[in-house]
């Protein structure tokens, strides 16, 4: 059977566009993932495709690009001996190698990958297994328990595979004998070892069995079942094929310069699409490197330890790091010294000069020193944090994606001249972008057509037809375009409109507020009279207590806190027209529950509360 090979046609008509925002035409045409595993290794078999620490290491271990596709190769042909061919093959752990090899080797030969959430409760977890209908589950040792008792009992064949550190073999149950056909029978809720698979493997390969080597790949059928985490606690079931990745990876590499000097930082989970393709299958498909952090608690030690180039991080990430640089420099009395360094920073990075190699070389330290890219995705950043990165001579960028677009439908290209940071992006060259049902000022709903988007959610006709009309997708975010940049205004299903019939986006004040320094973060709602009319806009805001302390040079009292959260409320609002201020302000001091992107749940009235 032979697929479709669009890729060539991609690559040669996107190399015919002139556009000023294209800054790299050295894409290589990849019509599935295969090819683009195959085709990095074949340039540079030697160089390091991951950089992992395993469990009890102190060091990182280097892995090339060849050991990773012989591992690859071989998990795949142990998988297909399982008797997994178009089955779904769910993956859940820490990133790292091993989850990585899982999603390869599943979707360069076996069938569905279905990435999850580790985060999720046990309940939610085994209800997506069997949304999913998957029939291997490759997770974590935390997780055992929860998928053997769930082997035993849910009624149906559930191959269950175990990660783990090198040499981690205790617990778990022996491979079972191969029929002289090759295939593996395993006994009811027995666990397999990952590394006892991918040794199978090899020992077929070198028996001559190349039924995974030469398995072929669809492009086009669903390959990727991803559920989106969204704030209303609906998961759909995103059915990506491997041709909706490709043409993202393809793209992205015109606007974004990347090359194997490149090493990616990898600190966001990999289930969600936004690491998962440009964190993870982007740098590969550039023949880059990738580097896995420990954890949000060790990255600043990760940066000294890995040196990384490509930083892929959101607003909370990047925040986090910007003001702890500002304390710093504050507490060394330094601020306006500082300041002036970056405004003509500013000016000579124009001329190729950067001033920051000289005289800010302890912040550029705090990157791990080789720092180039830093990108924001998820949420909107505020363009201060960008510049201020930008100044630094570290390129900061944000970009605009969803699941259903695989994800990327817009990101600041990687040219300074053209970035543009109050804008998510530039709208990516294989798509086109519309604005439904647009108001007097431009604004209105966000409308994507391209090879990236999604098939469809799974098993959700309905909800398919509604996103998905005459071939556009529907993405729910308000917004406007100018000059082919897009601008986010808000969400459709979060607009407040007053009762003079005045649209006020929740977003746009909650912006406003993570700009004061007392505000950790807020969500701005609206209270309805009884009769359902909206009729005040209220937000409720969680306090930095350590700056409040700091400010005030003792714990905050009650009143204290809230009299000074007012006046930074009250300075908002005389900046806003009358319909958009915020009427009554509620203060809490425990975080909201969010969701497992760490988006605050706009439904859940406990967040309403203090």
């Amino acid at each position: 059977m032979s697929y479709e090979r669009y890729a060539d046609d991609f690559i040669r008509q996107m190399n015919a566009v002139r556009d000023p925002q294209i800054v790299d035409r050295s894409g290589t045409p990849i019509n599935t993932l295969k090819e683009m595993l195959e085709a990095s290794t074949l340039r540079e078999p030697k160089h390091t495709a991951f950089y992992q620490k395993f469990p009890g290491d102190k060091e990182y271990t280097e892995i090339s690009y060849a050991q990773t596709l012989k591992d690859v190769n071989a998990l795949g042909t142990a998988l297909l001996a399982l008797g997994l061919k178009d089955k779904r093959v769910a993956v859940i752990g820490e990133n790292g190698y091993h989850w990585a090899i899982s999603y390869l080797a599943t979707t360069c030969g076996v069938g569905v990958i279905v990435p999850l959430d580790k985060e999720l409760s046990k309940g939610e977890l085994l209800q997506l297994l069997e949304n999913a209908e998957a029939s291997c589950v490759i997770f974590a040792p935390k997780f055992r328990e929860i998928f053997a008792e769930h082997a035993r009992s849910c009624g149906r064949e559930l191959l269950l595979v175990e990660t783990g550190g090198r040499g981690e073999r205790a617990a778990a149950a022996a491979l079972p004998a191969a029929s002289a056909e090759g295939t593996i029978a395993v006994p009811a809720g027995a666990v397999l070892r990952l590394e006892d698979l991918i040794a199978y493997g090899s020992e077929r390969i070198a028996a001559g069995d190349h039924s995974y080597l030469k398995a072929e790949v669809d492009p086009e059928a669903m390959s990727v079942l991803l559920f989106t985490s969204g704030t209303t606690g609906i998961a759909k079931g995103v059915m990506l094929s491997q041709k909706n990745l490709c043409v993202v990876l393809m793209s992205a590499s015109f606007v974004m310069p990347i090359g194997p000097q490149d090493l990616f930082f990898s600190v966001l989970p990999a289930h969600h699409i936004y690491e998962g393709c440009c964190g993870f299958l982007l740098p590969l498909y550039r023949g880059a490197s990738i580097g896995y952090c420990e954890g949000l608690k060790y990255i600043q030690k990760n940066l000294q330890e890995l040196h990384p180039t490509f930083f892929l991080g959101v607003p909370l990430i990047f925040e986090k790091l910007y003001n702890a640089i500002w304390k710093n420099i504050r507490k060394k009395g330094k601020e306006e010294t500082v300041r002036k360094l970056l405004r003509l920073n500013r000016k000579t990075l124009k001329m190729g000069l950067n001033l920051s190699n000289v005289f800010l070389k302890e912040i550029l330290a705090v990157f791990g020193g080789r720092m180039h890219m830093l990108v924001s995705g998820g949420a909107a950043i505020d363009p201060e944090i960008l510049q201020f990165f930008n100044d630094l001579g570290i390129n900061a960028v944000q970009g605009y994606g969803l699941s259903e677009c695989a994800p990327l439908a817009a990101v600041n290209p990687g040219k300074r001249s053209v970035m543009r940071n109050a804008s998510v992006g530039y709208i990516m060259p294989m798509d086109e972008v519309k604005i439904r049902d647009a108001g007097e000022d431009g604004v209105g709903e966000i409308c994507i057509k391209g090879p990236n988007v999604m098939l469809g959610y799974y098993k959700m006709p309905e909800a398919t037809a509604e996103a998905l009309q005459d071939g556009w997708f529907c993405s729910g975010d308000l917004g406007y375009v100018e000059d082919k940049y897009i601008y986010i205004t808000g969400r459709k299903k979060n607009v407040i409109i007053t009762a003079n019939g005045k649209n006020v986006y929740p977003e746009e004040l909650e912006y406003y507020l993570s700009r004061s320094r007392f505000i950790e973060e807020s969500m701005v709602w609206a209270r309805n009279d009884e009769a359902g009319h909206n009729c005040s806009i209220v937000a409720t805001v969680r306090p930095d207590r350590a700056e409040l302390q700091e400010t005030l040079g003792h714990e905050p009292s009650e009143a204290e806190t809230e009299e000074l959260i007012r006046r930074e409320v009250d300075e908002i609002n005389q900046e806003q027209p009358l319909f958009k201020r915020v009427d009554n302000v509620v203060i809490r001091s425990a975080e909201f529950e969010k969701n497992s992107s760490k988006k605050i749940r706009r439904n859940v009235e406990s967040n309403r509360l203090a």
